[in-house]
């Protein structure tokens, strides 16, 4: 598991291009038959994921948590991104099918992650928070993630979100997890943007075409700076920073937050005309 300590909004505006990446752009998250993991200490959440092909994964405290197994302390969210997948949890099997996501609460020892078919290999993105209370293992399909429709073609933002760890979904104790859908011919998210300096956020961008790039826009509102990221990386949000993003076409996101509020509302917006 690698680590990342936090960093002074201050400092960054001195970064370079590749100092910015070290930073906040996870580059590779999904090797087969492996398990990868990135150890944040904004608001100390993980995040990760599994490949699955010939083996069972199995997700493991290892050195860098102190405890004696992974969830002893935290709760996490599954989000399935590639083929059928697999979950046991204490012996419970559950399957999660594309965008289908599964989150499991502190307490639970064992947790094994396989793919149903390796001729067709799960991928499955995972964060995972601090937990102070247990809530139980629950699975929630695409479909049941009350879709929503928001954005229009005209303005290029013409997108669906799916809310599946939140209040009024799956129950948790910090952590919140969602995924958004832009439309053919939409490349903005979040635009306006804001902060919400109590809580960091984590950015996973897939079916990103193999020749397109997403343009990740982060840094204060009045130091703004950006990440060129790639299918299946993600980008660690910290709580000073905007986080937006343009793609040079459309694009998926899992976005999930950790930390002070558990609230959607918890934002301070950015007018366009602060924004430099």
């Amino acid at each position: 598991m690698e680590i990342r300590h936090t960093t002074n909004p201050t400092d960054v505006k001195q970064y370079t291009t590749e100092r910015l990446r070290q930073e906040f752009l996870i580059e590779s998250l999904f090797e087969q038959d492996r398990l990868t993991s990135v150890y944040t200490h904004y608001d100390r959440m993980v995040v990760g994921g599994a490949f699955p092909v010939n083996e069972k994964l199995a997700l493991e405290a290892g050195d860098t948590l102190k405890t004696e197994y992974f969830l002893e302390r935290r709760e996490i969210g599954f989000l399935n991104i590639g083929g059928d997948a697999v979950i046991t949890v204490d012996g419970e099997t559950y399957e999660l099918s594309r965008l289908d996501v599964l989150y499991v609460g502190k307490g639970k020892r064992d947790v094994q992650l396989a793919s149903k078919d390796k001729a067709n290999p799960t991928k499955l993105y995972f964060c995972s928070a601090l937990a102070h209370a247990e809530y139980p293992t629950r699975k929630m399909t695409m479909e049941e993630a009350n879709p929503t429709h928001l954005g229009s073609l005209e303005t290029s933002n013409e997108r669906v979100l799916y809310k599946y760890i939140h209040g009024d979904g799956i129950q948790s104790c910090q952590l919140m997890l969602g995924v958004t859908s832009l439309k053919t011919g939409s490349v903005w998210n979040t635009m306006p943007s804001h902060v919400h300096d109590r809580r960091m956020e984590a950015y996973l961008y897939f079916d990103v075409n193999q020749d397109a790039r997403v343009f990740h826009m982060m840094g204060e509102p009045s130091e703004t700076r950006h990440l060129v990221v790639a299918n299946e990386q993600a980008i660690i949000s910290p709580p000073w920073s905007i986080h937006s993003g343009v793609g040079t076409s459309n694009y998926t996101f899992c976005w999930s937050m950790a930390g002070e509020n558990y609230t959607f509302t918890d934002m301070d917006a950015v007018k366009m005309e602060e924004l430099k």
